[in-house]
Formats: C-alpha cells, sequence, structure tokens
C-alpha cells in the first residue's frame, strides 16, 4: 500500500501526505483532503495507517453514508429515467393522506422545473390539500423557505387551521394595519422606505396569511391626501410584493381578473406574480367566460407565453393548468369519491297568508316601476338596488321589512347626500358579492331625484309591518316541520342541517324562531370576524343543529360532517347554488348529499326556474354533458340567467323567448368553450398506482441511514431508544429523540426529512472518490457468493455555466447516478451493479483490506473507463430534457418578441414604432445569446465510491 495515504483523525477522513516537515521536536505534515479537495497542515501522530480496525470501521459507515446519499438524490432530482427517480415526498410527510387526484396534481407541478401553475379543480376537491403538498415538496427540497397565501377574508382562518393540522405548517394571519404597532415596537426600524435595511415589516414573517383585499393598492380614498395613499400603498402592497417570497398561493384567484387592467385586484395580482418564483393560483371556476379577464390570470403565471388574447389556446393553458372533475375523481381503492345527490323541491303556497301577499304583490309593483323608470334615467344603480329589493321579496317579510326601514332613512335625509353612488369606485366587485353585501353597498345610496318615493316606501313598510305582526311566514313554519320531517327520516335527533339565505335580517329571525323552539343555532355571514366564524363552525361541528349562513358566509367551509342543504332562498344566479350544496358534497362525506330548495309555487320566479330547467335539461341530452354545472360553470351563463330573470320579472319579457335567447346564448358558449377546450376540457383520470408507489417508498428509511451512518462515520455519539434517535451533530446541535419515519404521522413534530437543512446538506455534499485513493477490499450481507469483481458509483452531470439565470427557467445542474460492476473475467453486469448498491443501502459491508496505490489506480481507471460507455443512455437522457426545455424557452420568447412586435405595429408615428421595434430587437438579440450559452451544456462524470467486491474468498 502507498504509505503516502493516511487516516486523518483530525478531519476524520482519507488523505494523502503531500510532504512533512521536523520544527522544534515536532513532525507537522501539510496533507491533501479529496473530500474537500483542500490541503491543510496537521502533526504526524494525528495520522494513522488506512487498514487500523477503527479507521476500518469509519470506511464502513463511509461506504453506507455516500450508497445511502447518491440513492436519495438520484430518487429526489436524478435524470435516469428510472421508474423510482423523482418521488414524491410531502405525502410521506403528512398529516392528511392524499387522494390519487391530489397525488396525481403534486405528481404534475413537480415535473416542470418551472412551478407556476392554475389549480383548477372543482368545488370540493381539495385545492387547499394540493397546495399544501407542493408547498411541503418544495419545501422538503430546499427550495422554499418564505411562503406568502393570499385568500378571501371568509378563507384565512381556515387556510391556518389547514395548513397546521394537515403538514403541520405554521403561519401567521397578518394584518397590515397592525404594522402600526410594530413600528412602535420598533421605534425606528420601519420608516416606510422599503429599500433601507430592516425596513420592511413583512420581512419579520417566514409564513404569512393575508386577506385579498386588505393588500390591494388603492388609487384614491375619499378625504385622503396623495402622501396619505401612497404611504397605505407601501406598507401594504409595496412592501409585501419586495419581501423576498418564494412561494405565493392565491386563493380565489379568478376574482384576480378585474374587469381591466386598471383595477386594484388585477394590479395586486400582477405585482404578486413578479414577486416569487413559484406561484399557484387556485380557482374552481378559473374562466367564467371572460376571455380577457382569464387571459390576465394566466399571463400571471407566464406573461411570455401569454402576451395577448390570441395566445390563450388550448394547447398552451394546457401547460399550466391542473384540474380535476367530480365525476373523474377517486379514492386509493379505485372507487367514485363522490357519490350523487338527491335534489328536491319543496313549493309554498303564499296564498295561505293574506298580508304576506299582498306585500309581495305591493313589493314586484315597485320594483318594476322603479326599475324600468332606472333605466329610463341611465341610473343602473338605483335598477340593482330594485332587482334585489324583489329577490327579497321571496326570502322573508323581516328582510323586507328591515331593507325599507334603511332605504326610507336615506331617502328622508337626501338633502345630505352623504353616500352619492360613485359607479368607477364600486362597479368591478359589485357583481360578484352576494346577495347581503350587494345590498348593504346599494340600499344607502342616496340619488338625487326620488324625494317622490317616501310615501311609496312609507305605504310598502306597512304592508311589510302587518306581516311580520301576523307571526312567521308561511316558509317560516315550513322549514320548521320539514327539519323535523328530515330527523325522522334519518333516525336522528340531532341532524346537522345547513340552511342558506341571501340576507342577514333573514338569517337572524330563522335564528331566533328556530332557537324559541329548542333547536340550537348558529349563523354566519360575511360581515363576521374570522374569530367569530371559527367559533360559528365549532359550534355547528359540536353542540349546535343548525348553520344558518349567508352565501358570502358559506365561502369555504369544510362541512363533511353535515349531508343536508336547505336553500331557503334561491339566488339567480345557479352557480351560487352549486356552491353552496359544495360546502357538504366535499371530500370525507360519507352520506348522499340532499339539496332542498324552497320556493313559492305560483311566483313568477319560479315559473322561470321550470322553464329554465327544462330548457337546461336539453343542452345536457344534445351535448352529452352529464351534470348541470358543467353547463353553468362554462360562461357567462350566471350573468346571462341574472339578467333574463330580470327581463322576465321586472319589465314583463315574454318568458319563453327570452329563455330561449338565455340558453342559446348559453348554448353557443358551451360549444365554444368545448370547441376551444381551455379550461373545462382539461381534466385527467388520477393514477392509483403513483398512490401505492409513494405509501410505499423507502425513501424514509434511506435517509435514515444515510444521517446515521455520516454520524457514526464522524464518532458522533449517536444512540436509539424507545422514543427516537438522540444525537450530536458535528457542530455541537444535540438531538433528542428524533424520528426519520412515523406510521401513523403522530410524530410530525420530531421528523427529520430533508426539510432539515444539515440532513438535505448530506445529499448535496456527498464526497468524490478520488482516483489513485486507495480501495477497499468488501464483502457485501446478502450478496450470493458468485458476486466478485469491481463496483463504482459515479455521478454523471450536465452543468451550464457563466449564465444569469434571471431570464431563463433552465436548471443549471442536472444529475444523473449509474452503478458499474465488472466481474473478475471483464464481463460488465448492469443487473448486479444495481443489486449491490441496493445491497449497500440495507446491509453492513465487511471491510476486508486495502489494494495497494497501483493496483487502486488500475481498478479505479477500468471502472471510469466502463462507467463512460456505460453512462451514454443516462446522459442523453440528460441532454434530451435539457434539450427540451431549451425548446420551451425558445417557444416562450418567440411568442413575447412577436406579440409585441405586433403591438408596436400599431403605433402611429414612425419614429415611435421604429425606435421599439429597434429595442425589442436587440432584446431578442440578447435573449438568443443566452439560449446559445445555454444549449452548451458541459457533462462531467464522478466516481463516488470504488469497492472490490469480494464475496468468495476474503483472503484475495
Amino acid at each position: 500500500m502507498n504509505n503516502r495515504w493516511k487516516y486523518s483523525t483530525t478531519y476524520q477522513t482519507n488523505c494523502q501526505v503531500i510532504e512533512s516537515q521536523s520544527l522544534w521536536g515536532d513532525v507537522v505534515c501539510r496533507i491533501w483532503l479529496p473530500h474537500q479537495d483542500a490541503v491543510v497542515r496537521v502533526y504526524e501522530s494525528d495520522l494513522k495507517p488506512m487498514d487500523m480496525a477503527e479507521n476500518i470501521e469509519v470506511m464502513s459507515h463511509h461506504i453506507s453514508y455516500v450508497a445511502a446519499a447518491a440513492k436519495i438524490s438520484e430518487t429526489v432530482e436524478g435524470e435516469s429515467g428510472l421508474l423510482d427517480a423523482n418521488i414524491l415526498l410531502a405525502p410521506m410527510v403528512a398529516n392528511v393522506i392524499p387522494l390519487p387526484h391530489q397525488i396525481y396534481a403534486l405528481s404534475r407541478a413537480m415535473s416542470s422545473d418551472r412551478i407556476r401553475y392554475l389549480l383548477a379543480d372543482e368545488v370540493g376537491l381539495g385545492k387547499t390539500i394540493e397546495a399544501g403538498l407542493i408547498l411541503r415538496e418544495l419545501k422538503l427540497r430546499g427550495l422554499v423557505k418564505r411562503t406568502l397565501i393570499v385568500a378571501p377574508k371568509s378563507l384565512a382562518i381556515q387556510w391556518v387551521a389547514e395548513m397546521e393540522t394537515h403538514f403541520n405548517e405554521r403561519f401567521s394571519l397578518v394584518n397590515p394595519g397592525d404594522f402600526e404597532v410594530f413600528e412602535r415596537l420598533n421605534e425606528g426600524v420601519f420608516t416606510g422606505k422599503s429599500n433601507e435595511p430592516n425596513s420592511n415589516p413583512w420581512r419579520n414573517f417566514s409564513q404569512a396569511i393575508v386577506t385579498l383585499d386588505s393588500v390591494k393598492p388603492i388609487s384614491k380614498r375619499r378625504g385622503w391626501s396623495n402622501d396619505k395613499i401612497d404611504e397605505y400603498n407601501n406598507k401594504r402592497y409595496e412592501s409585501l410584493v419586495q419581501a423576498g417570497w418564494d412561494l405565493i398561493i392565491v386563493d380565489e384567484s379568478h376574482r384576480l381578473g378585474g374587469s381591466s387592467e386598471n383595477v386594484a385586484r388585477y394590479k395586486l395580482g400582477k405585482g404578486l406574480s413578479e414577486a416569487a418564483p413559484y406561484l399557484l393560483l387556485l380557482s374552481a371556476t378559473p374562466h367564467q367566460g371572460k376571455s380577457d379577464a382569464f387571459h390576465r390570470l394566466m399571463s400571471m403565471l407566464d406573461p411570455m407565453m401569454f402576451p395577448d388574447e390570441e395566445s390563450v389556446n388550448q394547447e398552451q393553458v394546457s401547460e399550466y393548468v391542473i384540474r380535476t372533475e367530480k365525476r373523474r375523481s377517486i379514492t386509493a381503492e379505485g372507487e367514485p369519491l363522490f357519490r350523487p345527490r338527491v335534489t328536491e323541491t319543496i313549493d309554498i303556497d303564499l296564498s295561505k297568508s293574506n298580508e304576506q301577499t299582498l306585500l309581495y304583490e305591493a313589493v314586484t309593483d315597485y320594483v318594476k316601476r322603479g326599475y324600468n323608470k332606472a333605466l329610463k334615467d341611465k341610473k343602473p344603480h338605483i335598477g340593482f338596488l330594485m332587482v334585489l329589493l324583489q329577490r327579497i321579496t321571496t326570502s322573508s317579510s323581516e328582510a323586507i321589512y328591515v331593507t325599507l326601514e334603511k332605504r326610507l332613512e336615506v331617502l328622508k335625509l337626501i338633502k345630505d347626500a352623504r353616500h352619492l353612488w360613485r359607479q368607477n369606485e364600486y362597479e368591478d366587485d359589485l357583481l360578484e358579492l352576494d346577495g347581503q353585501s350587494q345590498l348593504d353597498m346599494l340600499v344607502e345610496v342616496d340619488d338625487l331625484g326620488v324625494v317622490d318615493e317616501v310615501a311609496e316606501v312609507e305605504a310598502l313598510l306597512a304592508l311589510a309591518k302587518n306581516a311580520v305582526i301576523e307571526g312567521p311566514d308561511i316558509k317560516t313554519k315550513t322549514l320548521l316541520n320539514f327539519i323535523y320531517k328530515l330527523e325522522a327520516e334519518e333516525n336522528e335527533d340531532d341532524l346537522k342541517v345547513l340552511v342558506f339565505t341571501e340576507f342577514v335580517a333573514t338569517q337572524l329571525m330563522l335564528k331566533e324562531y328556530l332557537e324559541a323552539r329548542g333547536i340550537p343555532c348558529v349563523i354566519l355571514n360575511g360581515s363576521m370576524s374570522m374569530e367569530e366564524r371559527r367559533l360559528a363552525q365549532q359550534g355547528f361541528s359540536q353542540e349546535s343543529r343548525i348553520l344558518i349562513s349567508t352565501d358570502a358566509g358559506g365561502e369555504g367551509l369544510n362541512l363533511q360532517f353535515c349531508h343536508i342543504v336547505i336553500n331557503y332562498d334561491l339566488p339567480w344566479n345557479p352557480m351560487r347554488i352549486e356552491q353552496r350544496i359544495g360546502r357538504v358534497d366535499r371530500i370525507g362525506q360519507k352520506k348522499i348529499v340532499k339539496a332542498i330548495n324552497f320556493v313559492y309555487q305560483d311566483s313568477v320566479e319560479n315559473r322561470v326556474r321550470d322553464v329554465l330547467h327544462e330548457k337546461l335539461a336539453v343542452i345536457l341530452k344534445d351535448l352529452g354533458v352529464d351534470k348541470t354545472s358543467d353547463i353553468l360553470d362554462t360562461s357567462l351563463s350566471g350573468e346571462v340567467i341574472e339578467d333574463m330573470m330580470t327581463q322576465v320579472i321586472m319589465t314583463d319579457s315574454d318568458l319563453n323567448e327570452k329563455a330561449n335567447e338565455a340558453i342559446g346564448i348559453i348554448n353557443e358558449e358551451l360549444l365554444k368553450d368545448k370547441q376551444s377546450s381551455i379550461i373545462y376540457s382539461i381534466s385527467e383520470d388520477p393514477d392509483i398506482s403513483l398512490t401505492q408507489k409513494v405509501k410505499n417508498h423507502p425513501l424514509p428509511y434511506w435517509i435514515e441511514r444515510m444521517t446515521i451512518s455520516y454520524l457514526k462515520m464522524k464518532k458522533s455519539k449517536v444512540t436509539k431508544g424507545l422514543l427516537g434517535w438522540t444525537f450530536t451533530w458535528p457542530d455541537g446541535e444535540v438531538i433528542e429523540d428524533q424520528v426519520f419515519y412515523t406510521e401513523d404521522n403522530t410524530q410530525l413534530n420530531k421528523l427529520l426529512s430533508l426539510e432539515n437543512p444539515k440532513v438535505l446538506n448530506l445529499v448535496g455534499s456527498i464526497p468524490k472518490f478520488v482516483p489513485g485513493q486507495p480501495i477497499h477490499k468488501v464483502q457485501v450481507t446478502g450478496l450470493p457468493s458468485t458476486v466478485n469483481g469491481y463496483w463504482g458509483l459515479f455521478e454523471i452531470k450536465l452543468t451550464i455555466q457563466n449564465i444569469h439565470f434571471n431570464r431563463l427557467d433552465i436548471p443549471a445542474v442536472r444529475k444523473s447516478y449509474i452503478p458499474v460492476f465488472i466481474s473478475r473475467d471483464n464481463k460488465v453486469f448492469n443487473q448486479t451493479a444495481r443489486a449491490v448498491w441496493n445491497q449497500l443501502l440495507s446491509s453492513s459491508s465487511k471491510l476486508l483490506g486495502i489494494h495497494d496505490s497501483e493496483k487502486s489506480r488500475e481498478i479505479s481507471d477500468l471502472l471510469v473507463s466502463t462507467s463512460i460507455e456505460e453512462g451514454v443512455s443516462a446522459y442523453e437522457y440528460m441532454k434530451a430534457a435539457h434539450a427540451e426545455v431549451i425548446r420551451r424557452e425558445e417557444k416562450r420568447g418567440n411568442i413575447a418578441f412577436n406579440a409585441r412586435r405586433h403591438a408596436i405595429e400599431k403605433l402611429g408615428l414612425k419614429e415611435v414604432r421604429d425606435y421599439r421595434l429597434n429595442k425589442v430587437d436587440q432584446e431578442e438579440k440578447d435573449w438568443e445569446k443566452l439560449l446559445r450559452a445555454a444549449r452548451r451544456a458541459l457533462p462531467e462524470i464522478n466516481p463516488l465510491l470504488i469497492l472490490h467486491i469480494n464475496q468468495e474468498d476474503a483472503d484475495v
């Protein structure tokens, strides 16, 4: 053996002695550490022969560590094309068992280098879980440290709870308004200038959840100066997008599309899209029949790929959308995930109450006249208010009474003009609000010229008062009787029932009525705080039997423990009804969902719905669509149907004529969507085998073997007790009772995974074998006695050098791993090579000796030259993957530059046009230069382990 190779007790690794020097009675050596490629000085007394028993034991742990670390690296980021490469990590360390479609969403997201997707599963399929899995996967791979979640106010608490419950991820629910307190506590730190050190309060949160409307920028606010608006935007919006997020998740992201590029929510979305490399947009209804808004949404994911509406086509959109339909979703056993629903309509005879009938007819007459006058006077907001009043007539006498009282107060104070309508200020938000929110916005609007309404409203108010005094509405009594009937049918005395109404006044009346009869209730509406919402949901899951909710209150609810939904009143937009039922028709629902609709049997609203459903059924049959929500999801159907209802009810238009018009528009939109297949044709069949593969994968065991072998190699004290492993990292950090896998996910807070930076670093810094380094003779437990020869493990890399990647979404490094085995008679056996590697992952190895320098060099040269031959297929696979990404980037660039040229060519001034075209030409040349450099990725091969496997003769 070459006596220049020693074992350094100081650095606990093999080393090569370069020179020795005697100084004042001590011998000091300069040594080369091959694993660190560093030259250092040590005392000669700290160098020991490599074949000492103690050092051989260390080498045995080194072999186990490298074999496991390379296997993990191959599994996590390897690009060999093997079936077990690119395994999913997040499902192994989650408190939730993902369903096949959720595993598919994660797999699809992680299949690309650029993770910017629209998660568009239908309502109730668990998009929150999918986003959480992707978040965990990115964290486990060391790609994400700072995450921001943006959600509507009604969903924020749910996000906090689900991230902690299912993924052990703790998020801070941040209210930007609290930053003033932060400023006082950190006097002088936050000056409002986001470019100063430590100035950004968002930097204090590595994982934050904010509500959408709390951070959107504003352009004006009554009574505010421009300076105050700038200060507001700086703290809430500008500082937010400059806080250095790695991943941003936006729930209900269709709200960011806006009606134009000038809308605050779109500006927020645009800013967020540029604020993080990874972006997830969540929406069950991303298209909504609005091509311009959908284009704006897609451009947030990739502005180069979607520069204009023409670029939003099936081929390009499908690369960015992950979507599963309920009808295709299955359990891990392959059974349908959802059962068919049961829908029932309860006809209520309004004529049984004379007071209610008089009120309904009088209000209907009033709103018709008011609506038509508003059209004539070009006051659409007043027309909208009249439509709302008509909808209230089918809700409750109490709701009509409360609303008319508010309206009368406003009309009597008309001279003050306290709240004049500002169309530009409200129009974008109005249509997406629920009925109660629309009412709150419009009922107090002052409008000059309507003083003559006072007498009419006073008369209506008197009728409403009589109806309220008469006692409970016919519908209210029907609800109570129906609840008793359901309890008997379901044989449940404490049956949970979810009741929906559009209006808070009806909600409060129902709660008082039912509780007076011994039925405990809770309520939810859009005005409640997040804590009040949490307590209400908790109350419904425990002691309360009835949850009465408005549409805004019900947003985001997960109520799988309830299977009865009663629509006490029906919104005119039928998709809102689908969304209501979706609160209980969700993953985890074990019973058949029953949806019951209360309607006044002789009302014009009911007649319109009957005709509409009859005509929708024809579309279902003709187009082969198997559920109504497919139609209602695919176009502007909500607005079309609302408009039809308005025309028929308010202007006495012919019902059949208007219904045919509406159905014609819906049918045309549906056909267009089926042909263009922008969103609704995108739906995958989940793969059960992928779920099983993730469930049974041995990756956690490999991580354990790698970590423990490394620690023992470094001579750390390592013990395993009943609660887990206890040890000390080489830097002195003490770890107690840690686990590497957990069968029932009860010890996630003690789980050591790749998310731990030190564990991840063990994978990223695998030491290389240096040709010329002494090679060990090894016996491996479990291998047949016929396996005798030379074995090597090699890392193949493809690396792009000297490129700034701020404009290219191309991995700088690709890796693959190959084992090589050469028998004594110089034959190459690939299957044996893998078998040796697999055995090193689970068995112990016995070191029998060390070859001398000449023999070691001969063996390593033979294996290296063979690995170059055997690595061709792995290299070609990586090269093809790299070329595909280059093509994708080239395509993105071509689309973006062509779209910009097309827009510039429309400019009128030739000088401006030529200047901008020249600028685009130069940018394109720079882009092409980057691509040319990226194409010249350099190959590299590195030996990690080289061993002489000897199962037959320990004396060889």
